[in-house]
């Protein structure tokens, strides 16, 4: 993995925010092409809003590249570009909870600081079969405590990404490879046959689907995009124009986006339906290739080349609606 043993905090911290509900597979290739545009917390700072989001792209979370760049803003602001090394301060910095505080102060600053992310949380659950909620806070305090008693002085940061490592490649969510764990004769769910309920969860909540129609309004080569606000999921990202609707979205389109943002249109020829998952709904959206009639001015509304469009960061419903107007 290309951040351990890297000699800038810096690393270390946008490697924490990347593997945040994100596979270590996945990460790596985004860790370095990130790297590569912006190599240090100044060049960072300096960056724009959309040239961050665009190196994001794919990745998901955007509020983590978005809180990333405000703080590096901060931290080339007021502790000369170099992550402040009290943990109260950098606890401050948007985006940076316990958990990545824990990270970065026993890899990077070498303190004795405990951590707890989804790979520790599951690996102390089991070793200690706890029966809590891990995911209530009884259960979040069981877990730090356990993670803070056991901690090896002097050696936290190795201690603290042995047992990450151990919790992705070992002590996995399903079908754990216990044969193959160096802690099986301590572990307690094991001992007593519940390694595969531990952690203890809350039921998940079912997750709502919603319908969306989108409007591809396209004139003398150029392409009517939205930007949404920078606030909520996907903030700061580009989008064709989009309403939500019952369940015709060819008949509901024109009034859904009347109503959304008073632009009017007619609708054309379907170009496609994609479907995508979000951590908290799920989404059908149906494409329409659309005339315009009136369109307001607003400073979220731009008109882009179809050749720029790969220059404005998009989510995957909508890069996959960019990828079928280029062809």
């Amino acid at each position: 993995m290309p951040w351990r043993d890297h000699p800038d905090p810096y690393a270390v911290w946008v490697s924490e925010i990347m593997l945040q509900q994100t596979r270590v597979e996945t990460v790596i290739p985004y860790f370095e092409k990130w790297m590569k545009l912006f190599p240090d917390i100044p060049s960072l700072a300096n960056a724009s809003e959309r040239d961050v989001l665009n190196a994001w792209e794919g990745l998901g979370y955007y509020s983590r590249a978005r809180n990333l760049h405000k703080a590096a803003k901060i931290v080339a602001s007021n502790f000369n570009g170099q992550l402040p090394r009290d943990l109260t301060e950098l606890h401050a910095l948007p985006g940076i909870g316990r958990y990545t505080v824990g990270a970065i102060a026993s890899i990077s600053f070498k303190m004795d600081e405990p951590t707890l992310d989804g790979n520790l949380r599951r690996v102390f659950s089991r070793l200690h079969d706890v029966a809590e909620f891990a995911d209530s806070p009884a259960g979040e305090k069981i877990l730090w405590d356990l993670a803070a008693k056991n901690l090896p002085k002097g050696k936290a940061g190795d201690y603290n990404q042995a047992l990450m490592d151990l919790g992705a490649t070992i002590c996995l969510p399903k079908n754990p490879r216990c044969l193959l764990c160096p802690l099986m004769d301590m572990c307690k769910a094991r001992e007593n046959g519940t390694q595969e309920t531990r952690p203890v969860l809350k039921a998940k909540k079912q997750v709502p689907q919603y319908i969306h129609a989108a409007a591809v309004i396209v004139e003398r080569g150029r392409v009517l995009l939205s930007q949404r606000p920078a606030d909520g999921l996907l903030g700061g990202m580009w989008e064709f124009p989009n309403a939500r609707v019952v369940q015709d979205p060819a008949a509901e389109l024109a009034k859904a986006l009347r109503s959304a943002g008073r632009i009017q249109v007619k609708k054309g020829e379907a170009l496609g339906i994609i479907q995508h998952a979000y951590s908290h709904y799920k989404v059908t959206v149906h494409a329409f290739r659309c005339e315009s009639v009136s369109i307001p001015k607003d400073k979220n509304l731009k008109w882009v080349k179809i050749t720029e469009l790969e220059d404005y960061p998009m989510g995957k419903v909508d890069r996959q609606i960019a990828k079928i107007i280029k062809k």
